[in-house]
């Protein structure tokens, strides 16, 4: 996986076409990230314009996972967050292609996102994902912690409906949690 360049995205056409068609695929594969199937290439182009140019604003880090000129995988790191929540970012929208998974994009794409939220002064990253077929298990080795679960959260893809689980991590040890009894 040596291959893998990762790399902030930004508005090109390209940029949004590629991306566009990772989230067709995924939404096909039967990916929870808030599409129903089918999912129309000039929709998903649409949402990947709003979120580059919420990017370009720097309420987002969108990142690429190049494996030469292929698209491999992409993650959102989210931003913006009310005055209460400047130490928190939240990890979204991971995605890899079909024919890349288990290769270890996913885990670089991750690895990447954090090190720029800890880069930005983040100290908690939250995260969910669907309870069936989400990522539940590539999170936990990443080092983050199950909250729980929401029942019914979300419709799949093909129909049908899913639970979300809620994850958080620590990224700055230097913060203790209050609740922990820890000074």
């Amino acid at each position: 996986m040596s291959s893998i360049k990762i790399s902030t995205l930004n508005e090109a056409a390209e940029t949004e076409k590629l991306l566009a068609a990772l989230l067709v695929e995924t939404v096909a594969g039967g990916g929870s990230v808030s599409f129903m199937h089918p999912l129309a290439q000039d929709a998903a182009e649409a949402f990947w314009r709003k979120s580059l140019a919420a990017a370009a604003r720097g309420e987002r880090v969108v990142l690429g996972a190049w494996d030469s000129e292929v698209l491999a995988g992409t993650v959102t790191l989210l931003l913006d967050f009310p005055p209460n929540q400047p130490h928190r970012a939240e990890i979204a929208k991971l995605m890899t292609r079909l024919d890349r998974r288990g290769q270890g994009v996913a885990t670089r794409l991750m690895r990447a996102a954090e090190d720029i939220a800890v880069e930005r002064g983040r100290t908690l990253l939250v995260l969910d994902t669907a309870s069936e077929e989400g990522a539940s298990g590539l999170y936990e080795k990443l080092g983050f912690t199950l909250t729980g679960e929401i029942p019914d959260f979300a419709l799949k893809p093909h129909g049908g409906l899913t639970g979300t689980l809620i994850y958080w991590k620590r990224i700055d040890a230097s913060l203790q949690s209050v609740d922990s009894g820890e000074a």
